[in-house]
């Protein structure tokens, strides 16, 4: 087993610093698109445009959509042939459009 690398304290203070706003980021898309105001098709452009935002999971994000739980969620996904480990950066065309029919 290999080790971690060393980081100096300023190094891990950065990434620390980083990975809280990444969670901040996620958290705040999650709860608006639980609120109503981002709907999927805003999600996935955002997700085009901002990295933190492309590597929600999928399945966390349509689980937040209103009235989407996480059986609903699930299923579709598993309809679609889309794995649950899927991030929206690594959603394809096909598989967009078809997301965007079943929850629209």
């Amino acid at each position: 087993m290999s080790t971690p690398p060393k980081l100096t304290d300023e190094q891990r203070r950065a990434a620390l610093e980083k990975a809280a706003e990444a969670r901040r980021i996620r958290a705040q898309v999650k709860k608006d698109l639980k609120m109503g105001t981002l709907n999927l098709e805003q999600l996935l452009a955002r997700a085009d445009a901002e990295p933190m935002v492309a590597k929600i999971k999928t399945l966390a994000a349509l689980e937040s959509l209103p009235g989407v739980g996480k059986v609903t969620a699930r299923r579709t996904m598993e309809r679609l042939g889309i794995a649950e480990s899927r991030r929206l950066s690594g959603l394809g065309p096909q598989q967009r459009k078809a997301l965007l029919e079943a929850f629209s």
